[in-house]
């Protein structure tokens, strides 16, 4: 049963749904044209509930099945990048500096071609709660929809997602038991020094120079004050200074990103942070300010559901095509704050070779959103079958 029947008959609607909301990628929060486009057609599939502006624009929607029943929760992600497109598409964004660069197009697609095909047939048992969520680039959308209450507002039991993954081979499935993605934090420093002539650097106190110590001691926390056999990552990523060649600035600013998996880990990495930009700073003459952002937590799938999100993806991919046990990635995903609150599992659906997400040359495979649709549909029957169904 490699695609549910229905689904795949109506599989060039759901490539138009996804076409026209690759057109109009928004930001953030703030995704009204994308909000009203998936309420139209969640209108047309004739679910029961729909509740609008959660989050601001995130929709929680019902389908009752047959008789009672726990409520299951599908979850996907619509807001874009502020990124360049580059693929040169007929239905590239219309959105300047807007792109679907991670395929949230197609995450919502899938979930709204499960929609129409669990209200079509009802073939389960309780209820189905379709989150649609914003803001998972940016600004924790998941976090606020939890926040404002909809684990519990609409009594869900269990949650599930999925994410694609360009370079898996197209219609596979992986995940993992336990923890699958990490948490994330983010580090500012602003370092204040005094400028001058740069022929007279020995009037100044140079942040250029102390920016390049604190990066270059930075280094240390992971090879130095961390067991060599855990996950960590602490990254520089900018580095910004200086307006011209003569010139030693006052002023320099640092960002980087920290990833793990073990809070202990996470305060160990906040707490030398600070110990080395306060010593730098003092060793070079300047002052410094760290700033600690704590960011999305773990993604930690539940070994139980994992397992049987696992089931239900060799059901629709072949066993050949799933991997069970795929390990854990340094990125990061706020569907973890679904998981802190209810059992579940996170999965990827590969989309064949492809640009990587992120990039501006990347696009969804729509001939893998019937394959992502059917898994949610099956994961729906299987969890809660009607009596007598298999």
């Amino acid at each position: 049963m490699p695609i549910v029947n229905r689904i795949a008959e109506f599989a060039e609607d759901m490539t138009a749904w996804r076409r026209h909301l690759h057109t109009i990628p928004e930001l953030s929060f703030d995704c009204p044209k994308t909000a009203a486009f998936i309420a139209e057609r969640l209108r047309e599939i004739g679910v029961d509930e729909m509740h609008e502006g959660i989050a601001q624009t995130g929709i929680v929607a019902i389908i009752n099945g047959q008789g009672d029943g726990p409520t299951i929760g599908l979850r996907a992600d619509f807001d874009g990048l502020p990124i360049i497109e580059a693929t040169g598409l007929d239905y590239a964004s219309v959105h300047e500096g807007k792109m679907h660069a991670c395929g949230h197009d197609g995450h919502t697609t899938m979930l709204l071609g499960a929609a129409r095909y669990l209200a079509e047939t009802r073939n389960f048992s309780g209820r189905v709660a379709l989150i649609f969520q914003p803001a998972e680039e940016n600004g924790g959308g998941a976090e606020v929809m939890v926040k404002e209450g909809i684990m519990d507002t609409f009594d869900i039991s269990q949650v599930y997602g999925i994410h694609n993954a360009p370079g898996f081979v197209a219609g596979g499935f992986y995940t993992t038991p336990g923890p699958i993605m990490a948490a994330v934090d983010t580090f500012h420093i602003d370092i204040k020094g005094v400028g001058g002539h740069g022929a007279m650097p020995h009037e100044t106190c140079d942040p250029v120079i102390a920016a390049c110590g604190i990066a270059q001691a930075i280094q240390t926390i992971v090879s130095r004050n961390h067991y060599a056999l855990d996950d960590l990552v602490v990254s520089v990523t900018q580095i910004h200074t200086g307006t011209v060649d003569n010139v030693i600035p006052d002023y320099a600013y640092m960002n980087g990103t920290v990833r793990t998996f073990d809070p202990k880990v996470q305060d160990m990495v906040e707490r030398r942070l600070g110990e080395i930009v306060a010593g730098q700073a003092a060793s070079y003459g300047v002052t410094a300010e760290l700033r600690y952002e704590r960011g999305y937590p773990a993604t930690i799938n539940c070994a139980k559901e994992a397992a049987h999100a696992t089931d239900v993806a060799v059901e629709i991919a072949g066993e050949g095509k799933v991997v069970a046990d795929a390990g854990r990635e340094m990125g990061a995903e706020d569907f973890a704050y679904m998981l802190e609150k209810r059992p579940g599992a996170y999965l990827f659906l590969g989309q064949g070779e492809s640009a990587g997400l992120h990039h501006p040359e990347y696009n969804f495979n729509d001939d893998v959103a019937p394959v992502g649709a059917s898994f949610f549909a099956r994961l729906v029957e299987r969890s809660q079958p009607l009596e007598g169904a298999q």
